[in-house]
């Protein structure tokens, strides 16, 4: 056996996952994926997490929890996980390159912005078309740019977009905003950002890079061209566990079913974080001791 715990996921849930097992002793392994960044990372400013006052960047909090996982002894390496199997009551865990054995697995490799699965969306995916504000905002620097989704990702993008942009309009399928209502508040009072009611995109238009977008209205079915420089999704996430295929028991979106105590479907599996079933998504974590309390 190479590990007691395996830990699949480098973001808030997986790291503090990491800080409990470690503390507790066991040999733990974290895997992070090259890939995809966790959310945490990739977001400009947290202000409701406890500590912060002032709030706090994204990528320098997951550092800390990093920083705080290695203090107490979890080894980190980058891979992509393929799968994982059973091997005589232990758990086998294949990556591109090698396989690892452990006891237990801790899956926290949360999720991934959805796609609208509109044309263009690929063919302009980094010449206009992003799914992350925070990191190419600073791209768009006095350009026009939409927002479609009305969430609170979407209203927190919108409002860091406005730093930089001449103009973000927010494309929302309904009449009326899902986000937060500070979010909400800030968005509405912003003079840069308007908003486009009961409307959809549904195609993305250029010749090199972005021109614009059509929008549909979902009411009335009518379709208007809309001229941007970019057109930023944020609609919501597919969880990271297309890995775990036939393996465990998942919802009908790929979000992995577990008890009150984080267990999975197979004894020595936990999920925490963004990849399980849950009510709500947050830069959360997963206090280990369930894990602990297994050995």
């Amino acid at each position: 056996m190479d590990y007691d715990v395996i830990i699949i996921g480098g973001g808030p849930a997986g790291l503090t996952a990491g800080i409990y097992t470690s503390r507790a002793r066991l040999k733990t392994l974290l895997i992070e994926s090259f890939s995809v960044p966790c959310q945490a990372v990739t977001t400009d400013h947290i202000e409701n997490y406890p500590g912060f006052p002032e709030g706090v960047n994204g990528f320098e909090l997951v550092e800390k929890f990093k920083k705080q996982a290695e203090k107490f002894g979890t080894e980190f390496i980058v891979s992509e996980v393929k799968s994982i199997k059973n091997n005589n009551s232990l758990w086998q865990v294949i990556t591109e390159d090698k396989s690892y054995i452990a006891r237990s697995v801790i899956i926290a490799s949360g999720a991934s912005p959805k796609k609208l699965n509109i044309p263009g969306e690929d063919k302009f995916r980094g010449r206009g078309v992003s799914y992350c504000g925070t990191c190419d905002g600073a791209l768009f620097k006095d350009k026009e740019t939409v927002v479609a989704g009305g969430g609170d990702t979407a209203l927190e993008e919108a409002l860091f977009l406005t730093r930089f942009v001449r103009k973000v309009t927010v494309v929302h399928r309904r009449n009326a905003l899902r986000g937060t209502k500070i979010l909400q508040e800030r968005a509405f009072a912003n003079k840069k950002i308007e908003f486009i009611w009961d409307s959809i995109v549904t195609d993305i238009k250029g010749a090199n890079k972005v021109t614009g977008v059509k929008i549909k209205n979902v009411k009335t079915g009518v379709e208007t061209d809309f001229l941007c420089d970019g057109v930023f999704i944020f609609v919501g996430y597919t969880p990271n566990t297309s890995f775990l295929k036939d393996t465990l028991s998942m919802d009908e979106n790929g979000y992995i079913i577990s008890d009150d105590n984080c267990l999975a479907s197979k004894p020595g599996i936990f999920a925490c974080g963004d990849c399980r079933k849950k009510l709500l998504r947050q830069v959360a974590y997963l206090r280990a001791a369930t894990v602990v309390k297994s050995y």
